[in-house]
């Protein structure tokens, strides 16, 4: 992405000279935009090296845990061999991010390999106070803020972890999911900490990556759950309207057919409605359409995030 941001940049210095005043003015703007952008980024990146280096000293290392993906496998090797944690880090992520590269492309593999190597200077160089000795703590904290750095770094278009790349090269070349992929993946993991390490440590280790894995998806996901609406109704225009008015919800109408129904085949047209609720007014939408329309058909899916609209400046309102 870096280089695209940069070209224009480049771009709109040579212009800057001859255009417009509006052009001008539209410049200084895109470049306003690549500049927030990029400090953006930075600054999810640099998050996501401190709490990812915090798991790591302040809970993991010091204790002898692991944990699944490429970091684990580091921190397995480190355990075994006893070599050098922050070197094995840049060395064990270093294919996947020539993966990466051919995958994803340069600006990814670029901050992938910045990010990596900055996580592997903070643990070798900053000293971390021991948290706890508890396994229980240990793991589920340790799991936490790892999982929040790695979720962090993703935010900010890198990884300090390779394991995801492996994953999406694999799935386009056959045809298993991601998910299937990194689990696969760690169960060879732990399998193999079991028979070197033991049993517990392998049962501790899955714990820790659970709650990472939960606290990335919770960074990458947002704090607010979002539900996706469609309604199929023949009272369209008032459930259009209730969501507007008293919801305070923006809509989005596609023009359907019916297809088939309580009484056979019909190519009746309708309006289908689409919008989308935080969690906490699923229940109140589903009342309000049931009583204008008990019989409409609707269908509802869970989305991870959404961008503009009308549903973040209402949150917003809520909030103050």
């Amino acid at each position: 992405m870096y280089p695209i941001l940069i070209n224009m940049l480049k771009k709109s210095e040579r212009t800057s000279k001859t255009a417009s005043r509006y052009q001008r003015a539209k410049n200084v703007l895109q470049r306003r935009k690549v500049l927030k952008n990029i400090f953006k980024d930075a600054v999810f990146v640099a998050l996501g090296i401190l709490f990812a280096g915090f798991g790591l000293e302040g809970f993991l290392l010091p204790n002898n845990f692991i944990d699944g993906g490429v970091t684990g496998i580091s921190l397995l090797i480190a355990e075994v061999t006893g070599l050098n944690l922050p070197l094995l880090l840049v060395i064990v992520n270093a294919p996947f991010i020539v993966l990466g590269y051919f995958q994803m492309g340069k600006a990814f593999a670029f901050k992938s390999a910045l990010a990596i190597c900055g996580l592997a200077c903070l643990v070798a160089v900053l000293p971390f106070p021991i948290i706890t000795h508890d396994k229980l703590l240990i793991a589920v904290f340790g799991g936490f803020f790892l999982g929040v750095g790695i979720g962090f770094t993703v935010r900010g278009g890198a990884v300090i972890d390779g394991t995801e790349i492996l994953a999406i090269y694999l799935t386009r070349k056959g045809g298993l999911s991601v998910g299937d992929v990194i689990l696969g993946f760690n169960v060879v993991i732990f399998s193999v900490a079991a028979y070197l390490l033991s049993i517990e440590t392998a049962l501790y280790a899955m714990l820790t990556y659970f709650t990472a894995s939960k606290a990335l998806d919770f960074i990458l996901e947002g704090i607010e759950e979002y539900t996706g609406v469609t309604v199929i109704s023949h009272r369209s225009e008032e459930i259009r309207q209730m969501i507007i008015h008293t919801l305070r919800r923006g809509v989005t109408i596609y023009s359907g057919k019916s297809g088939f129904g309580k009484r056979g085949e019909g190519h009746t047209e309708i309006d289908i409605i689409y919008t989308a609720v935080t969690r906490l007014e699923v229940s109140r939408l589903q009342q309000e359409i049931d009583v204008i329309d008990p019989l409409a058909f609707v269908v509802m899916s869970s989305i991870k995030d959404t961008k503009g609209g009308m549903i973040k400046k209402r949150a917003h309102k809520l909030l103050h």
